[in-house]
């Protein structure tokens, strides 16, 4: 990766890291206190984080059009003052209806400026040739969870939740936002016949390849979602200790980290569908493995669980571009997302259903999901993708 690549993957990376720090991973350390204080019950912070993702899936797509005509920049730009305005009103919220008027404003943050835009922007940047950058920004922002709890954390202990939300707003302007000022300007969006095969030579039917690919993310992000919220409860139904339970917990993002290092070096050498294939059943291999043999092999499974992840969230940024070329990129990818982001909405109630009523069981539930999503990629086809030579535009010229 030269240089100026290497700038933008950085700036990108760790806006995005702040981006996931100050919304996704916001609620699981703030939403006690935050319920405390504006006198709702805390299962209604979480409710109002639902809210959020499911304005994040009707934004997604209006988001990924805008990148696709003008670029990343100015959306990712707009997104930090909408972040920082959303966590202000959160920090001022005295009651239910400011406490989701805070969260609702967070997700259209969260859906024109988190992972789907970030790959939008690189796709803009560097056509086919985005895979490496992508990754790239996936190893900085796969710290999120990492930077982000403890830093809620201290804040909170020291300065109470809404001095937090305050802190993350700022953060917003004075760090993520000169960083995404700093990002290259994107040429003009060109005619389709200029880097596209016209429609009729397509070789794939994008129908069903979209849907296809919408119910892979889809089930995807639910395990992910899922997991997120249940693993330590999970793992102690299945008769594990609570310092287990918090040891495979903790494993997961290493784990994450670890397999988009292999996606950056080894994997980056064959096909994503290959990758993703392999990364679909990591799940539930180690799901398979702990419902076996229990508690000692729960480590294996956060291991599994985590690397899968890791590649699964990469994928997510390449399928599209190597199935559908990169005309329109942002905006199929917006769609692709809402079902994962509805599913997303659902996981933690649907699973903790699934969790009282099966206890470690309900790995099952999971498992055969994932299953799913691994048949739905066997369905796609190396060869039914678009010809990948690469479209970079002059980015040396842009910065």
């Amino acid at each position: 990766m030269n240089a100026g690549r290497a700038r933008v993957v950085t700036a990108l990376g760790v806006a995005q890291t702040l981006a996931w720090a100050s919304s996704y991973y916001l609620a699981a350390i703030l939403a006690t206190p935050m319920a405390g204080a504006v006198g709702v019950a805390v299962p209604t912070v979480f409710a109002a984080f639902s809210v959020a993702l499911i304005m994040s899936a009707a934004i997604g797509p209006l988001a990924g059009r805008a990148i696709d005509l003008r670029g990343g920049r100015p959306v990712l730009i707009a997104t930090n003052v909408v972040f920082a305005a959303g966590l202000v009103m959160l920090g001022l919220a005295r009651g239910p209806v400011g406490l989701f008027a805070g969260w609702i404003v967070l997700g259209i943050g969260m859906g024109s400026g988190l992972y789907e835009a970030a790959f939008a922007t690189l796709v803009r940047l560097y056509g086919h040739a985005a895979r490496g950058p992508i990754t790239g920004v996936t190893l900085f922002a796969g710290f999120a969870s990492t930077v982000g709890w403890p830093l809620s954390t201290w804040l909170d202990v020291h300065y109470g939740w809404r001095d937090a939300c305050f802190a993350w707003a700022g953060l917003h302007l004075l760090v993520a936002l000169p960083l995404n000022l700093s990002l290259p300007r994107a040429d003009p969006a060109p005619p389709r016949s200029a880097t596209e095969p016209a429609p009729e030579d397509e070789p794939v039917d994008t129908s069903r390849a979209a849907a296809l690919l919408a119910w892979v993310f889809a089930v995807t992000w639910f395990i992910s979602t899922a997991m997120a919220a249940h693993l330590p409860q999970l793992m102690m139904a299945g008769g594990a200790t609570l310092a287990t339970a918090v040891l495979v917990g903790a494993l997961v993002g290493p784990a994450q980290v670890a397999a988009r290092i292999l996606e950056f070096s080894v994997l980056r050498r064959v096909h994503p569908l290959l990758s993703a294939r392999l990364a679909t059943l990591m799940h539930p291999l180690g799901a398979v493995l702990l419902m076996t043999a229990g508690t000692p092999l729960a480590v294996v499974f956060g291991l599994l669980h985590g690397a899968g992840n890791g590649i699964l969230t990469i994928a997510k940024g390449t399928l599209p571009l190597v199935l559908f070329g990169t005309a329109g990129y942002g905006h199929r990818q917006g769609l692709l997302m809402v079902p994962a982001r509805v599913a997303q909405a659902l996981a933690p109630w649907l699973f903790g259903l699934c969790l009282a009523r099966w206890g470690i069981g309900s790995l099952w539930v999971s498992t055969i999901l994932g299953v799913t999503a691994f048949a739905a990629l066997l369905l796609l086809r190396p060869s039914g993708a678009r010809p990948v030579a690469p479209v970079v535009p002059d980015v040396a010229a842009m910065e």
